[in-house]
Order: C-alpha cells, then structure tokens, then sequence
C-alpha cells in the first residue's frame, strides 16, 4: 500500500508539516439526532475535532438521507486521502465506488467480539481433536478382546480338558 503525503504549510508558523489526510465521518447534530459530515481531516486530529480540510457530504443515518460529492472525494484520494470503512461503505452503497463492503466492528463490541471467538476457537479445536481420536479409532483393526477368566477351582476339577489345553499346561 502506498501511502501519499499531503503537504500543508502552516501559515502561521511558516514550518512545511506532512500529514495524512483521512475521509471520514464527522459526528454533528445533537443528542440522540446524529448526523454526520463526510470531511476530509488530518488523520491525528479527532473525529469531533471542529478543524477539516475540505468537506465532501453528509450523512443522517436516521432518514438515511446522504449528500455526497464524488468529485471532491475522487480529487482526495487522488491526493493520498485515505478513505475510512464506514465511509467506504456508504460510497459502495451509493454506487460511487464498487466492491465488497468491509465490515466494521465498535470499539465496544471489539472486546465482546475477541471473547467470543477465542471460545469459539477453543471449541472447534476440541471438536477437532475429538473427530480426530474418534477416526483413529474407527481406522484400527477391529480385533476381539482376549479376555481371560479364571475359573473357581472346583468347577476347573470337573471341566474337561481339551488337547490344547493340556499342552499349555505342560
């Protein structure tokens, strides 16, 4: 992956600074009406963060409603921007870019997330191992058990003894 710099100069100190820029979603809207812009930001800078680059949409995930230039969006990556997932996925949906959408997982649900598949993990493998022993099993010589038993030694006095028998003994 190649990773493309974008030069900013900083006209206050007069310092030439390289940064990433990043598409991505800027929360905006009150509490509990999210609505979201899709700016263009120095990738260090926070999500709520008031400074941006450029702005290239809005989303509102509640009407579903999303106003996106494709023009600015293609000229930044064109640049080195980097696209974020949730971004990248309203892009594929509104037809702008194709492909498979790329699945994102919260930060709170991650650790939900990694739980559960360590023990789905551990719970394949013993399943695993024990299809394993059980075709190890299935795949032997099927043999029947010797079993010996020792008769009381009264009942041995009055059972017959075959040929065999007697030349074992000898």
């Amino acid at each position: 992956m190649v990773l493309l710099l974008e030069l900013i100069i900083l006209q206050s100190s007069g310092r030439i600074c390289f940064t990433m820029l990043m598409i991505r979603f800027q929360r905006i809207g009150r509490k509990n009406d999210p609505a979201f812009r899709i700016a263009v930001l120095e990738k260090t800078s926070g999500p709520k963060a008031g400074k941006y680059v450029d702005l290239a949409g809005s989303y509102n995930p509640k009407t579903k409603v999303s106003t996106v230039l494709p023009e600015k969006i293609k000229e930044w990556v064109a640049k080195g921007a980097q696209i974020s997932p949730s971004v990248m996925n309203l892009l594929i949906k509104e037809g702008i870019y194709e492909g498979k959408k790329i699945p994102v997982v919260s930060k709170k649900n991650l650790e939900k997330n990694v739980a559960a598949n360590a023990e789905k993990a551990k719970k394949e493998e013993e399943a695993a191992v024990a299809a394993a022993e059980a075709a190890a099993l299935a795949a032997a010589p099927k043999s029947e058990p010797v079993v010996e038993v020792e008769m009381p030694a009264e009942e041995a006095a009055e059972a017959p003894v075959t040929e065999e028998e007697a030349v074992v003994a000898e």
